[in-house]
């Protein structure tokens, strides 16, 4: 089970990403792509073009974890950006409705205080 806390920090790869790919080429996408050390303890998130199926890329402390869903119908709402960055970052409350089905551009926040996360 993924126990997501609220310090942990969340790319998600806006291009689409071969599911072939595992722990070293998923790494190497990590640090050449978006740039992130994947040593760092926070999540790194792709999928296909059809995004019908994703992976989450995670370093717990002593080992590397590789979790992957495939949906038996439907398709995840992936985020977009206005600009060419390789990757966005979210919350962990926004990942968790992002694999729950909901369409994250459709939704509104509320003013609401969340003090960011610093790396240490």
């Amino acid at each position: 089970m993924l126990t997501l806390s609220p310090r942990m920090r969340v790319f998600i790869a806006l291009g689409a990403t071969d599911m072939r790919k595992s722990f070293d080429t998923l790494t190497g996408l990590v640090r050449g792509t978006l740039d992130q050390d994947p040593l760092s303890g926070h999540l790194f998130v792709f999928a296909n073009r059809g995004r019908t199926r994703l992976k989450i890329l995670l370093w717990d402390g002593s080992g590397l974890w590789v979790m992957a869903k495939r949906l038996a119908r439907g398709t995840f709402r992936w985020p977009t950006s206005t600009d060419s960055a390789a990757s966005i970052s979210m919350s962990t409350a926004e990942l968790s409705m992002l694999l729950s089905g909901i369409d994250l551009a459709e939704t509104k926040p509320r003013r609401w205080y969340r003090r960011e996360a610093t790396d240490v």
